[in-house]
């Protein structure tokens, strides 16, 4: 059942090691080696930083190296191939590494009547297929400029991380008419501090040790989440 303000507010969900683990960005470049877009090496590098992702959380330097990749991949090719490439490797392989937990509290957003948004550095095409896929209201992301369709490799007002993710949310906020005292925010990284600090209730997800400081400081919720529930999820997939 929704409460009285539930219409007029917004769940904001981070995506990479908040939503799902790891970075999404590492599962594209996987998909893009086996349509032969990039090189075994590409790939030995963008495992490399998934795994230190994994181990350390968002790191600026790395993560900017695997988005310049990223945006790499996609020159010369259209929106429909990088939807269509999403759309697969979603349902390849993202789909077995949602958290659960992050999944159940986003869907429970949902049926008390507000929206959800996923705000991620990643490209607006592979964070709206997540968005699709999973039902919720939509995503914002980072925006790749195409002429006459076909991808530049240049960004349009740059990566959606740290001020600027927090400049979309709350654009999002005027166009849905929500009232930001009443949305909820959910992230792992410090970087996500400016997004957190726009909402009047910010959830840290497995947060990172800067982070967690600043989160337990301001009494905020943590929510810990373990792998064990990612393969507890997926072997109940497999008997139904």
């Amino acid at each position: 059942m929704s409460d009285a303000n539930a219409a007029r507010s917004i769940a904001f969900f981070d995506v990479d090691n908040t939503l799902m683990r790891g970075a999404s960005l590492y599962h594209l470049g996987i998909g893009a080696w086996r349509r032969r877009l990039i090189t075994g090496r590409d790939i030995s590098s963008f495992a490399w930083k998934q795994a230190r992702f994994i181990a350390v959380g968002e790191n600026r330097v790395h993560l900017a190296s695997v988005r310049e990749r990223a945006l790499e991949v996609v020159v010369g090719h259209n929106r429909a191939e990088l939807i269509e490439l999403s759309r697969e490797i979603f349902d390849a392989r993202l789909i077995r590494l949602l958290w659960p937990e992050t999944v159940a509290v986003a869907r429970a957003h949902l049926e008390a009547g507000r929206e959800v948004w996923l705000v991620s550095a990643t490209a607006q095409e592979v964070a709206d297929v997540i968005a699709e896929r999973l039902g919720f209201t939509g995503a914002l992301g980072t925006v790749l400029e195409t002429v006459e369709g076909v991808f530049t490799g240049r960004l349009i007002d740059g990566v959606c991380h740290g001020d600027q993710k927090a400049e979309a949310a709350r654009g999002q906020a005027v166009r849905s008419d929500a009232d930001l005292t009443e949305c909820w925010a959910y992230s792992d990284s410090h970087n996500d501090i400016p997004l957190l600090d726009l909402v009047g209730n910010p959830v840290a997800v497995n947060p990172d040790a800067t982070l967690h400081r600043y989160a337990t400081a301001r009494h905020w919720p943590i929510m810990r989440l373990k792998r064990g529930s990612i393969t507890a999820a997926a072997r109940a997939s497999k008997k139904r």
